[in-house]
């Protein structure tokens, strides 16, 4: 009985150690309920993307990552990120090429759509900073939805 209990003092003392000098990162559990909180995607195949190259983006907090590709099954995504102050301007293409729906979310400030023209360009100016998720809505033909990782920009 005595094992036990020294066991259970010492995770005890290990666990306080962890939160003292290795605590989660403020806002981790916000950030986490915002990338797994979408909307309307109920009738529609949800499928993630990843990151072409992670490493790139290890260890970026509110860093300007500028570019960044994403990736999934056929569709690659990848979207320039410009800061304008304390905004931002996203360029983006999407690959293959078509009239797809996109719409970027930031936590605690909304969403912003668009669409993406025949050549799967599309532009967004003006998005608030922070943590940020992309969507695309495949045309009508393909009715899937991509939703990006999300990403602290």
């Amino acid at each position: 009985m005595r094992t036990h209990q020294a066991d259970d003092e010492l995770m005890t003392q290990v666990a306080r150690l962890v939160n003292e000098f290795d605590p989660p990162p403020p806002g981790l559990v916000e950030r986490t309920q915002f990338a797994v909180a979408i909307e309307d995607i109920d009738d529609v195949e949800l499928e993630v993307a990843r990151w072409a190259d992670s490493h790139q983006l290890a260890g970026v907090r509110g860093g300007l990552p500028g570019t960044i590709t994403f990736f999934v099954g056929d569709l690659t995504v990848m979207v320039n990120v410009t800061r304008t102050g304390e905004r931002q301007r996203i360029d983006g293409w999407l690959v293959p090429a078509g009239a797809h729906g996109v719409e970027v979310r930031v936590a605690e400030h909304g969403s912003s759509t668009t669409t993406a023209d025949e050549g799967g360009r599309f532009v967004l100016t003006e998005v608030p900073r922070g943590t940020t998720q992309l969507l695309v809505r495949m045309n009508a033909e393909q009715s899937r939805t991509v939703v990006t990782p999300t990403v602290d920009l």
